[in-house]
């Protein structure tokens, strides 16, 4: 019985390839994340937080110290009229920076 030569390309006949990971390409970038918010949004929106936080700073106080005894200030114009003005004008712009259009670059 003949023995089949099995073909094996000697180690001359092609040439070395590289491997995938010695392969360079050219250095992808990375696509740049968009915020949500660009800096004018956001000092808009901490701006509102403040004039909101302020007017809840505002409402503090008017108690008494003596409990048999009513106190007038709760009704003061700062905590029943100022105070709630300065909430709601601190939510507004809080809003309005949230919906205010993006800046394209």
């Amino acid at each position: 019985m003949e023995k089949k030569k099995v073909n094996q390309p000697s180690p001359k006949a092609e040439p070395s390839r590289p491997k995938a990971a010695e392969k360079k390409k050219p250095a992808e970038k990375k696509p740049q994340t968009d915020f949500l918010f660009d800096r004018q949004k956001y000092q808009i929106l901490i701006f509102g937080l403040l004039v909101t936080a302020l007017g809840f700073i505002l409402m503090i106080g008017g108690g008494s110290d003596d409990p048999n005894v009513f106190s007038y200030d709760l009704f003061s114009f700062r905590r029943m009229t100022l105070a709630p003005f300065l909430v709601l004008l601190g939510y507004a712009i809080q809003i309005y920076s949230i919906l205010k259009s993006k800046k394209q670059s």
